[in-house]
């Protein structure tokens, strides 16, 4: 059951990407949402302890960080909030996690602003039975899967992948070297 239209709606946006921040709070502004933005979770914190905002719009991973730890406290500052989780690596577990947590939808990046509006509008998810506690995995494993998969698209090829993923090549190498299984580098690295 869609939520009776309000006449101010809040919406709190909390994305480290600075670029991305911008557009979604234009795009969602031009939507008719009242909006504050942040990259940072703390300001985050202090932004809905003033202003009480009905949706939050709240990325995965913010610098390091996982969202997931926000969304308990964004919900004891505004129990009314909706909040919509945003990430570029999608998983079933940690769609799990957000929502038994009290997000009610998860959306994977990129993402246009009608899907947003929606999610922000309607009915909440309804969580996968057949997941349990014990699959849940953290952002570090997300990200790691999400890595592997691009990897494995690109044929183990380092340089392409960290184009694919708009990463150093230097810096996705550091990510693969730390952890144990990592698929060997084509001939043009």
């Amino acid at each position: 059951m869609p939520r009776p239209p309000e006449t101010i709606r809040k919406l709190l946006i909390v994305e480290d990407n600075d670029g991305y921040r911008r557009i979604l709070e234009r795009s969602l502004q031009r939507q008719g949402f009242v909006v504050q933005a942040t990259g940072d979770v703390d300001e985050a914190l202090i932004l809905a302890s003033i202003h009480h905002p009905a949706y939050v719009l709240l990325d995965l991973n913010l610098g390091g960080r996982s969202g997931l730890t926000l969304i308990q406290p964004l919900l004891s500052l505004s129990p009314q909030a909706r909040i919509v989780m945003l990430t570029g690596y999608a998983s079933i577990p940690t769609t799990v996690t957000a929502l038994k947590l009290g997000a009610a939808h998860y959306l994977a990046k990129p993402i246009d602003v009608t899907a947003i509006v929606s999610a922000l509008l309607e009915d909440r998810l309804e969580i996968p039975e057949m997941v349990d506690d014990s699959d849940l995995m953290s952002v570090k494993t997300v990200e790691w899967e999400y890595i592997q998969r691009v990897l494995a698209e690109n044929g183990g090829n380092i340089s392409t992948t960290a184009r694919a993923l708009k990463m150093h090549r230097r810096t996705l190498q550091r990510k693969l070297a730390k952890h144990r299984h990592t698929p060997q580098p084509t001939a043009d690295q």
